[in-house]
């Protein structure tokens, strides 16, 4: 993985806003390399030489629709996702 691709290189794993507000996170703790995340959306995550998922910069090439989808494969429920007042959109 080249970390210049990455959303932001000193909290790869976010949070980062989004479109539209948005905030998406990925716990560390949580993440266990499965890389559904990825597969589902490959413009909004990677995994980096840790097996953990990131968020890259090219996350705004994707819908929100598809990122939260990406969040719901996750085996572990790593991803979080808020909208631009702080609610959490997924898991809820």
């Amino acid at each position: 993985m080249n970390n210049g691709n990455l959303a932001d290189q000193s909290k790869p794993s976010g949070p980062i806003k989004v479109k539209n507000g948005y905030t998406v996170y990925v716990d560390r703790l949580l993440c266990i390399g499965a890389a559904t995340c990825v597969a589902v959306s490959p413009k909004a995550f990677d995994m980096d030489p840790d097996a953990k998922a990131v968020v890259l910069k090219t996350v705004d090439g994707d819908s929100i629709e598809n990122i939260i989808e990406a969040a719901k494969s996750c085996p572990t429920s790593a991803i979080f996702i808020t909208d631009d007042k702080g609610n959490r959109v997924f898991p809820k």
